[in-house]
């Protein structure tokens, strides 16, 4: 009988494998790290590496080790790219559900980019290829090891860096008076930004900005003196605009901006979501909070319409949608202060179908319902909060499922604007009007976001323009608008709206403008969501995402 012919015993040290197929998923995490769309952690990817090459015994521990990777190896590749966390996936759940389902297959094509697409196709032929001669395993590795001397004493790897923060930080300025500075030096308002861009000095900065917004709020008077002079105020709160739309559009040099007789030309909107937006502008007579502070109670100095109202200003509130998607009216109404009943909707016309397939009402229609139902009276005074989602990602026209176009449905949205304040011009009604973005709409992505995703508010959806009319003034403003250009938030508009409720400004036979405007508060470029944070420091934007390290923003 024949014996059986047994394996002889190899030391461990004999069994190594190259990496094989995984040459490739390095190969492509290299190709994406390079052209800068990866937030690429060297560590995590080392350890993977040498648990792939870790040499076990036998063929059938490598086939299941193999199979184990897979879900670590999409883990990690997800880890690796800017895409959201499974906490803001989660946090974001019930709203996803809403959407039709035809924008949620724009949303998803917007993700296949087909230039990589054919460069993926390219390298896996270059890899078949080569590794006929070449041990392609032992480039990569070498690769990895470079990359990781490379990070040691250092946050998260990111090629070319640097510039590309520059770059970011030029166009969040682009709108900024030549020469102006995105950090006002000296100011006393905003933490002094020393010392290298680590992870420690730019969380121990932010840190220290939260600290001192804290102590900031707007000083309204306790009464109004006895020839104040009543009007009203309108804050028109858009959804989706910034500075990038506009100029992505062609419609920075739309008449409505000329209109204005004040513009702020370096505001921050501090975040890119609808709901914590409107949240920061009611509460916007005290300084910034951190997004988790924005789910506490404020002090009752801190929310706008309330300070109005201790003066006699009687509250309204409209909106040109529901409400209802992402507990928008609710978080209006919860954390923003904002009580007032909500004015009636009945009869208006549709406009657009929203993302979620609930209507949106023309806002021409609802701007003179509002000038029917607040009509002037003797002594009276109100202040309105008007938030409009026309501009929104996703919206479409009746009966069209396709999303329609953005600078369509921009350009109607500024026809009815400027028409509108022609009319309140011609009634000779005295009204402050602020017309002020809730964020952009990020119609251009960039290398950490697709078009339409506003997971990380970047410089280039947080920049917004932010306009101010005043109508029925006995010396109205001539020329072209005043700009603000040093760094601006809500707290400024805050200030502004205090430095005019007397209303004497509307029957003065002139106007102090440059005592009006000089000196309002200024604020660090600070924005965030729940999952991420973004500040400017030193004149270049910086990210964290999901409580990480801070690495610059790749533009």
């Amino acid at each position: 009988m024949t014996k059986p012919t047994q394996t002889p015993f190899r030391p461990a040290w004999q069994n190594w494998r190259g990496l094989a197929i995984w040459n490739l998923y390095f190969l492509f995490k290299f190709g994406l790290l390079w052209t800068g769309y990866l937030n690429f952690h060297p560590l995590d990817n080392l350890i993977f590496m040498a648990w792939l090459l870790f040499p076990l015994p036998s063929e059938k521990l490598h086939k299941i080790r193999n199979l184990i990777s897979i879900p670590i190896g999409i883990a990690l590749f997800w880890h690796d790219t800017w895409l959201p966390g499974p906490g803001s996936i989660i946090s974001q759940g019930s709203q996803l559900a809403g959407f039709s389902g035809d924008y949620i297959i724009d949303l998803v094509t917007r993700f296949i980019n087909w230039q990589m697409v054919g460069a993926a196709f390219v390298m896996v032929v270059a890899w078949l290829f080569i590794a006929q001669w070449i041990r392609v395993t032992v480039i990569i590795v070498a690769i990895m090891i470079w990359l990781n001397l490379g990070s040691l004493g250092g946050p998260a790897f990111t090629v070319s860096a640097p510039a590309t923060a520059g770059a970011a930080a030029g166009a969040a300025d682009s709108h900024a008076a030549p020469g102006s500075a995105p950090q006002a030096e000296g100011n006393s308002e905003i933490p002094a930004q020393t010392g290298a861009p680590t992870s420690d000095n730019l969380a121990s900065w932010l840190d220290r900005f939260y600290a001192s917004e804290a102590k900031r709020q707007t000083v309204f008077p306790t009464s109004l003196p006895a020839d104040a002079q009543p009007f009203d105020l309108l804050v028109i709160n858009i959804c989706s605009l910034a500075w990038s739309d506009l100029q992505a559009t062609g419609l920075d040099s739309h008449p409505l901006w000329s209109h204005f007789d004040i513009m702020f030309k370096n505001f921050n909107s501090a975040t890119s979501y609808s709901g914590p937006a409107a949240i920061r502008l009611l509460r916007a007579s005290c300084g910034q909070p951190s997004h988790t502070d924005l789910y506490s109670v404020a002090g009752n100095q801190c929310y706008l319409f309330d300070n109005l109202a201790q003066l006699g200003f009687t509250s309204e509130l409209m909106l040109d949608h529901n409400g209802v998607f992402g507990d928008m009216l609710k978080e209006i109404r919860e954390q923003g202060g904002m009580q007032a009943p909500l004015m009636d909707q009945k009869g208006l016309p549709v406009n657009l179908l929203s993302f979620d397939g609930s209507n949106v009402y023309d806002d021409a229609a609802v701007l003179d319902r509002w000038m029917k139902n607040t009509a002037q009276a003797d002594g009276q005074r109100s202040a309105t909060f008007f938030n409009l989602l026309p501009l929104h990602d996703g919206n479409h026209l009746p009966g069209n499922s396709k999303t329609a176009d953005y600078k369509w449905r921009a350009k109607k949205l500024f026809d009815e604007l400027d028409a509108f304040l022609t009319a309140l011009e011609k009634s000779n009604r005295r009204v402050m009007v602020v017309v002020i973005p809730e964020h952009g709409a990020a119609l251009v992505g960039d290398k950490m976001q697709v078009s339409g995703l506003r997971d990380i508010p970047s410089p280039a959806i947080t920049h917004v323009p932010v306009g101010v009319k005043f109508i029925g003034m006995k010396a109205p403003h001539q020329g072209a608008p005043i700009e603000i250009t040093q760094p601006s938030s809500f707290l400024a508009i805050s200030e502004l709206v205090a430095r005019s409720v007397d209303g004497k400004n509307f029957v003065a036979d002139t106007v102090d403008w440059n005592a009006l405007t000089s000196n309002l508060p200024q604020s660090a470029m600070v924005s965030e969501n729940s999952n991420a944070v973004v500040v400017e420091f030193q004149g270049k934007p910086y990210v964290r995402l999901g409580g990480g390290d801070w690495v610059p923003y790749p533009q």
